[in-house]
């Protein structure tokens, strides 16, 4: 994701606005002022047409920030009303996405054009490369009748001059399960039906048209109850925020949680039970492994058991199962992989089932890099809310709290170095190798991104059932790159893993922990 983008500092701003507002003497009345904080009379205009239609859109974000849908709005409604509905809300619905219209542009639809740049050549290289007969040349310039296009872009190859191009929706382009489109009045709808929470959209939009419905101002009145509150924090924000993740810690104590802990924790019973999976579908090397895996399996592997498949078919390969975002895809879209993916829990699912355990009274709190595990979230009873990088940062701001400044607090509970490295592709499958007692039965095949073309080589080999060149693991992660790269990060990939890198090397191996 383009963490830099201008999109991504006005969302925050209405971040800290509304934290700011939560924590003053009248937060009903300083939510209201939250657009004329953000761009006050007289201010400079940057984005749009004037002050009014800036305002307008930045009172949208604010009721997004609120928690609710902007698909709902009647823009006679006052933030005030948003304000005191939200603290008098005591659930959450589970459509984790809204679109701002004032905010859509309202794309032209998907389209291979001609442009000025024509030449109508005597060669008619795009006409010859058309095998729809789409294309003909009149007045002295190529043209494309829409009804016989196939948008299959070969013209666009053909032309020496690049005078053609295909025309995109950003937002259509990015979803890679065609779960976002334009309705009857031209702006882009979701249909929840299809939505895989991946996030792809949000990043892709470069008017900010899409958001995520935020659950901070929940999230703020758990903190000032009376209830415990705790944070679990994903192993992929090691490389989101200055200095170590102990001083983190510390900084989100300040800001009013009761304890943090790791989900990398959890991250480690998943690699265990993965790997255990792993030996158990693997039914032909499960022969000549009897004897240590027999012993392993009767100890429990290294956490919760999890029950073996009885598909006799199974032992070709296995997926991983902790990317939300392909759990959902899994569900909505690809049912025929099923089969194949692994039963194993998530690493929140067993880092939420500890803190449960420990403190059954207390508020979970899931602090994520991307909106998928907000879909997640409302499926596991053990987490009560979810908070993106993006508001644990406005909220770091809102209080004025210096992570550089914060003394360094151990977790209860150290995670491996394989587990803190979850968050980075490749890092789930290096994990259940290192857990497994021969690493050489592994051969993984990564699959980084979401995109359409990864989706259609999972179904090849699910309706193969079996992966090329012989693999047997394979990692899928919604993101390209891995959660580091998650639409609610704050900080850039490349950069992000470098920090990770620099926490794993400090860290225990996962048999030593």
């Amino acid at each position: 994701m383009d963490n830099n983008s201008q999109e991504i500092h006005v969302k925050k701003e209405v971040l800290i606005e509304l934290i700011k507002a939560f924590f003053s003497d009248n937060f009903e009345e300083n939510t209201r002022l939250v657009p004329y904080e953000i761009r006050p009379t007289g201010a400079e205009v940057p984005y749009r047409c004037c002050i009014y239609k800036e305002r307008a859109i930045i009172k949208d974000r604010t009721i997004a920030g609120l928690g609710f849908p902007i698909e709902e709005d009647d823009e006679r409604r006052s933030l005030t009303t948003y304000a005191k509905k939200a603290m008098e809300r005591t659930s959450l619905d589970g459509k984790n996405l809204t679109v701002l219209q004032a905010a859509c542009k309202g794309c032209v639809p998907s389209q291979i054009h001609v442009t000025d740049l024509c030449q109508a050549c005597v060669a008619r290289p795009c006409q010859s490369a058309c095998k729809f007969g789409a294309i003909t040349v009149d007045n002295g310039r190529s043209q494309i009748d829409a009804s016989k296009c196939k948008k299959c872009k070969m013209c666009i190859s053909a032309c020496p001059y690049n005078a053609i191009v295909k025309i995109t929706v950003p937002c259509e382009e990015a979803c890679p399960v065609g779960a976002i489109a334009k309705d009857d009045s031209g702006f882009a709808c979701i249909d929840f039906e299809k939505c895989i929470s991946c996030g792809r959209c949000i990043a892709a939009c470069p008017f900010g048209a899409v958001h995520e419905k935020s659950q901070i101002i929940d999230i703020l009145k758990a903190i000032v109850s009376e209830k415990r509150v705790i944070a679990m924090v994903a192993p992929s924000i090691a490389g989101q925020f200055p200095g170590s993740v102990y001083q983190l810690k510390t900084a989100m104590l300040k800001a009013g949680f009761d304890d943090v802990y790791e989900v990398a924790q959890g991250a480690d019973i998943t690699a265990a039970n993965e790997a255990k999976e792993f030996m158990e579908r693997m039914k032909d090397v499960n022969d000549k492994n009897t004897d240590w895996l027999t012993e392993w399996a009767n100890e429990g592997g290294y956490g919760v058991s999890e029950e073996p498949s009885e598909n006799e078919n199974l032992h070709k390969f296995m997926t991983t199962s902790c990317c939300a975002g392909y759990n959902q895809l899994v569900k909505k879209h690809l049912p025929e992989i099923k089969p194949f993916v692994s039963n194993t829990k998530t690493p929140l699912f067993y880092t939420a089932e500890l803190v449960k355990q420990q403190y059954p009274d207390s508020i979970t709190v899931f602090v994520s890099p991307c909106v998928a595990k907000r879909a997640e979230g409302f499926e596991d009873k053990n987490v009560d809310y979810v908070m993106s990088f993006e508001e644990l940062g406005a909220l770091f701001v809102a209080k004025k709290i210096e992570i550089l400044n914060c003394e360094e607090t151990k977790f209860k509970k150290e995670s491996s170095k394989q587990a803190r490295n979850f968050g980075v592709t490749g890092g789930v499958a290096e994990s259940v190798k290192k857990s497994l007692k021969d690493e050489d039965l592994v051969k993984p095949l990564v699959i980084s991104g979401l995109n359409k073309d990864n989706i259609k080589q999972l179904k090849k080999i699910a309706t193969c059932g079996e992966c090329e060149n012989g693999c047997n693991l394979v990692e899928v992660m919604c993101c390209e790159g891995g959660c580091i790269a998650g639409n609610a990060t704050i900080n850039n990939a490349r950069i992000a893993k470098k920090l990770i890198n620099k926490l794993v090397d400090a860290s225990e191996d996962i048999d030593k922990i």
